[in-house]
């Protein structure tokens, strides 16, 4: 897009660092709190063993192998020199501290700019923030991806996700605090849900002064219990010119200062059932792009409910 409607996380990393950046995915050999019994079992309904490590070298490899190897990748293929370490899988401050510290300092001995840590809201604690935060003082920037989905509590029990919107909220204040960005993650077409649950997903991000999003389409996969239901047709997923339309109005309520990860996920292809109406994902994107050049709107366009909104009527 030569004028785009909404704030682009590509733009964003080139205008912050003068130059093209990528992200090293590094696969953690972890688990999570809500298959191992301590918050729950089984996971997400929506979530498979592999979590969202599909595309990721095995976690049997060491930290920085994994990411000599990507960097190399990256580097043959797009002539890349900077790189944010991604440790995506999975919850991964879900480690014993001291082993988290060992994993975090592996990472920072690269060639970075940033790391960035993808957890659960109910895995964010003072002590992991402060491992990070030494790596901070370090010249490192410090991202936490936080996989909230929705803000919906009905939803997140549906789903089985074992927290609620208040881990979500604490979390937010806590990585805050210490001058980490944080970057949520959302699915837009959770069983159930309605425009209004996308527009108070945009409206929470936006009061909470989230620096980053990561939109998911939902995909469905074998295996889990959302595939069980899928099959056996329990579940009834939007259409895609819905899933578009929701996007747009999520895009214009959300904070115009909020920058846009992604508008769409993929999962992985050999166990799908159901994955993005059978469309690639940069044709979703683009469709949802016209959408907006079609409507004339921009992100942001209806942020206009913070800020003591009721008083603007004594404004001169």
């Amino acid at each position: 897009m030569t004028n785009p409607r909404y704030r682009q996380y590509s733009a964003f990393l080139r205008q912050k660092y003068g130059e093209k950046v990528y992200k090293l995915p590094v696969n953690l050999p972890g688990s999570c709190p809500n298959r191992d019994g301590t918050m729950g079992r089984g996971g997400c309904i929506f979530c498979d063993e592999q979590g969202a490590g599909f595309e990721c070298l095995p976690s049997a490899w060491s930290v920085r192998q994994q990411l000599e190897r990507n960097r190399a990748f990256f580097r043959k293929r797009f002539n890349a020199e900077r790189f944010i370490a991604y440790f995506q899988a999975f919850t991964n401050t879900y480690f014993p501290l001291a082993q988290f510290r060992e994993y975090m300092e592996a990472a920072a001995e690269a060639e970075l700019v940033g790391i960035s840590v993808s957890t659960r809201p109910d895995c964010v604690s003072d002590p992991y923030l402060d491992v990070l935060l030494s790596l901070a003082e370090k010249g490192l920037d410090i991202d936490v991806e936080l996989g909230l989905q929705t803000v919906n509590y009905h939803t997140l029990r549906r789903v089985n996700r074992g927290h609620t919107l208040a881990e979500f909220l604490d979390a937010v204040l806590r990585v805050k605090k210490r001058g980490f960005s944080v970057c949520a993650h959302v699915i837009l077409n959770l069983p159930g849900e309605n425009i209004d649950d996308v527009i108070e997903n945009a409206k929470i991000l936006s009061a909470m002064r989230v620096d980053y999003v990561k939109l998911h389409s939902l995909y469905v996969v074998k295996g889990t219990e959302l595939g069980r239901q899928y099959q056996h047709g329990e579940i009834e997923m939007i259409t895609l010119d819905d899933y578009v339309s929701r996007v747009v109005t999520f895009l214009e309520y959300l904070h115009p200062e909020t920058v846009i990860q992604r508008l769409v996920g993929k999962g992985p292809k050999e166990k799908q059932l159901f994955s993005n109406w059978d469309t690639s994902w940069w044709k979703i994107k683009q469709m949802i792009e016209k959408r907006l050049e079609d409507l004339d709107t921009f992100q942001g366009a209806k942020c206009d409910y913070l800020n003591g909104a009721a008083l603007r009527r004594f404004e001169d």
